[in-house]
């Protein structure tokens, strides 16, 4: 009996925070905006589309802050890999462009890991000024024009298609929770990421090559910012050097929602799927109540206080 009391006093009440204000902030749409079509099915398909992309980002920013460190540069990452893939659908073939997307966003990732991982540089720091010289970089890559994607087949991959009914941007975001929810919760690589950003002196005792761990998130940070990025562009059928600007903070905001610790060794990519829809349903219902976007600016700011004093807690006091 005592050690079952004992139990229930160490779970986790943050993880059940995301649960519950999921579900209350969604009856509370459900009950006040009932007459303008919040419950309609085709509003909350826009809700699950428009958060795809966010979603994608907001899985490899729970690697990344899973093992200690943090990536601010996937939103210029967007761009330049929308940018690329659009550039490069232009000439060649569809896979082609697919790789050219992603790879871009690999290289940026895997950039930034070798200056965090084996020149030691704080991850906060080098993400920062790789933030602002990619989002440069977008803006000098086309001269600050839209390049239209044309390819039909990479538009409904990517964007507006679907199959057997269900849209594609949902088979990518439920295809992305599913592999990394299994890669962070049952594989040696993802035990190794936890490892390294609970303790990374006793991970690189035990073996772990927390080098190569810190490179390996920042990296799939980077491609998966990279997917955000071909996931913009199938949907828009363009790409832009805007493209994902604005969600920083609203990433950012969802995997500390979500029950990702900000200080490492421990994180949830079932939490950040929760807590980007819990963004996007934020927004659109902000949006159907008549708030402008300097009011859920300052929702969102408020969310990420809260959640940042919620996981910062030191609960054994």
């Amino acid at each position: 009996m005592t050690q079952a009391v004992s139990r229930l006093r160490q779970l986790d009440y943050k993880q059940g925070v995301i649960y519950f204000g999921f579900l209350g902030i969604f009856l509370f749409f459900a009950l006040t905006l009932h007459d303008v079509g919040f419950l309609s099915p085709r509003n909350l398909t826009n809700i699950v589309l428009q958060t795809a992309p966010a979603t994608i980002m907001a899985i490899g920013l729970v690697f990344a802050l899973s093992a200690g460190e943090i990536d601010l540069s996937f939103g210029s990452v967007v761009a330049v890999s929308a940018l690329a893939a659009a550039l490069a659908l232009q000439s060649y073939p569809l896979v082609v462009g697919v790789i050219a997307g992603i790879g871009a966003g690999a290289l940026i990732g895997a950039m930034n890991g070798v200056l965090v991982a084996y020149l030691r540089l704080p991850s906060f720091l080098v993400t920062l000024a790789t933030m602002g010289l990619f989002a440069g970089i977008a803006r000098s890559m086309t001269d600050l024009r839209s390049i239209p994607v044309l390819n039909d087949t990479f538009a409904g991959i990517f964007g507006s298609g679907s199959l057997f009914s269900i849209p594609s941007l949902v088979i990518w975001t439920i295809a992305a929770v599913v592999i990394g929810h299994i890669v962070y919760r049952n594989t040696r690589f993802g035990a190794h990421v936890v490892a390294t950003g609970d303790n990374p002196r006793a991970a690189q005792v035990s073996g772990i090559k927390v080098p190569r761990i810190r490179l390996s998130v920042l990296t799939l940070c980077g491609a998966m910012a990279g997917l955000a990025g071909l996931l913009y562009a199938g949907r828009l059928q363009a790409a832009k050097y805007t493209l994902g600007e604005s969600d920083l903070m609203t990433v950012i905001a969802a995997v500390i929602v979500g029950g990702t610790a900000l200080n490492g060794g421990k994180g949830s990519v079932i939490g950040a799927l929760l807590g980007s829809l819990l963004m996007g349903m934020l927004n659109n219902g902000l949006i159907l109540m008549g708030l402008d976007v300097s009011d859920q600016m300052i929702v969102r700011g408020l969310i990420i206080l809260v959640a940042v004093a919620v996981s910062l807690r030191d609960t054994s006091r």
